[in-house]
C-alpha cells in the first residue's frame, strides 16, 4: 500500500525520507500558489487597466491607449510590489517576535 507521499505505508520508512517527501510536497504547493497568484495579478491588471484605458474597443489600440495601458500596468505592478514587500517584512517581524 502506498502513502500520500508516494512511498509505502511501511512503518520502517526512514524519517529522513518522509521529511524529504514532505518538503517536496510543500515546495510543489508553494510553486502552484505562486503561479496562481501571478495569474490572478495579471488578470486583475488586465481587467482594470483595459477598462480604464480602452473606452471604445476597436480592431487595434491607438497610441494613447497603448501608453495608458503601459503606465497603468506599471503603476499597478509597482503598488503590488510595495504591498508584497511590506507584507513579507511584517510576516518576518512577527516570526522573529514569536521566536523571542
Amino acid at each position: 500500500m502506498t502513502s500520500l507521499f508516494g512511498g509505502s505505508s511501511n512503518p520502517t520508512a526512514s524519517s529522513a525520507d518522509m521529511a524529504a517527501r514532505l518538503e517536496q510536497v510543500k515546495n510543489s504547493i508553494h510553486n502552484e500558489l505562486a503561479l496562481q497568484n501571478a495569474q490572478e495579478l495579471m488578470n486583475k491588471v488586465t481587467d482594470k487597466c483595459y477598462v480604464k484605458c480602452v473606452p471604445k474597443p476597436g480592431g487595434s489600440l491607438s497610441s494613447s491607449e497603448e501608453k495608458c495601458l503601459s503606465q497603468c500596468m506599471e503603476r499597478y505592478l509597482e503598488a503590488f510590489d510595495i504591498v508584497n514587500r511590506t507584507y513579507i517584512a511584517r510576516l518576518r517581524k512577527e516570526r522573529v517576535d514569536q521566536q523571542s
